[in-house]
């Protein structure tokens, strides 16, 4: 048989078989639920190692974990995920090339969980010591956009220093050979770092200096409104993780059995777990469905995001509004939830007391 019947032939296969062919030829078929995570350490992270997720959804869940927010969009982009974790820096990348996703919950303001680190050796011992150094970072990550903050808010230019795209494991081997002098990354290659070196500035204080960030989920659109019981139940499962957390703080420790499965996911040193988790800022459903975020406070922030990328040629572009890539309505119905539950427990006691 020649080789252009063969080729013909197989062109009246893919034919007949059709788009549905197509996806059969590409894979097997997805199962449930498929959600792209990062490995920041949040509340989150305790209720996926106890399956909390698996039992409100009433289905299989995938978890992929990618290394970046670049990866988590091109993941979203090509409909192989149907959440995803990303900072406010790469949604507001996603968002400004108009993918099909909204933001349906805040995961955290982020604060200690980020930083830039220093090497010992390095000569950095302050701001101006950056000059002419090696930085990594991963590009339109939030590390990135906090970093090029940082450098305004300090007066230095992106060019008087030398800022490298790298991913958190290539960080790490990078700083092992010396190839970097100081690298903006979060966990676990932070904590890798910090062996050899000391964080000079957190996310924390960038925040302060007025360019905040935040890790949010995301959910494809036409997965939203497929599936929207299933979103609420997501959203509902999220939230309750950070009231779950702050009731237990007190009793986790290094050997704690959540904190050791959480060390697992995530490849942070278990004895770190704690403070991670206690060094961002978690908003509950009200605040997020608040004025100040997801209410309208948060697509502000992604405008400001998104002049700010543009300005150092990341983006080509700042969309009008943001807020169509915000949809507060999961997070309102958990704030209703929860208001009304409080309510219950607040007339329980009232009847207690009569």
């Amino acid at each position: 048989m020649s080789i252009t019947f063969r080729v013909f032939l197989g062109v009246l296969v893919l034919f007949a078989l059709g788009l549905g062919g197509l996806r059969l030829l590409s894979g097997p078929p997805r199962h449930g639920v498929v959600v792209g995570f990062q490995t920041a350490v949040d509340p989150g992270k305790l209720a996926q190692v106890s399956g909390a997720y698996e039992r409100a959804l009433g289905q299989p869940v995938t978890w992929r974990k990618f290394d970046s927010g670049t990866d988590v969009i091109t993941a979203l982009a090509a409909d192989d995920i149907d959440f995803g974790d990303l900072g406010s820096s790469p949604l507001a990348v996603a968002a400004t090339r108009q993918l099909p996703i909204v933001t349906v919950a805040l995961i955290s303001r982020l604060g200690h969980g980020e930083a830039l680190a220093v090497r010992n050796g390095s000569g950095i011992a302050g701001p101006t010591d950056l000059v002419g150094k090696r930085i990594a970072v991963p590009f339109v990550s939030t590390c990135h956009y906090s970093l090029l903050a940082a450098l305004r808010h300090w007066g230095l230019s992106e060019r008087q220093v030398r800022i490298i795209n790298l991913s958190p494991p290539q960080i790490a081997a990078a700083w092992a050979r010396g190839d970097i002098d100081a690298a903006y990354v979060w966990d676990p290659a932070l904590s890798e770092l910090q062996r050899t070196g000391r964080v000079l500035f957190s996310s924390e204080d960038v925040g302060h200096w007025g360019a905040p960030t935040y890790d949010a989920w995301v959910v494809r659109r036409d997965f939203a409104r497929r599936e929207p019981g299933v979103v609420a139940a997501f959203v509902r499962t999220a939230l309750q993780a950070v009231q779950t957390w702050k009731s237990e703080r007190a009793r986790l420790t290094p050997a704690s059995p959540q904190v050791q499965a959480v060390a697992g996911l995530t490849g942070v040193d278990a004895a770190k777990v704690p403070a991670l988790l206690a060094g961002s800022d978690y908003p509950d459903a009200a605040e997020q469905a608040g004025l100040g975020l997801l209410g309208g406070g948060l697509a502000r922030d992604l405008s400001a995001t998104a002049r700010f990328l543009q300005s150092q040629g990341k983006v080509d572009r700042v969309l009008v509004d943001y807020s169509p890539y915000l949809d507060p309505q999961w997070v309102r119905q958990v704030a209703a939830e929860q208001g009304h539950m409080q309510g219950q427990i607040l007339d329980q006691k009232q009847d207690g007391q009569r």
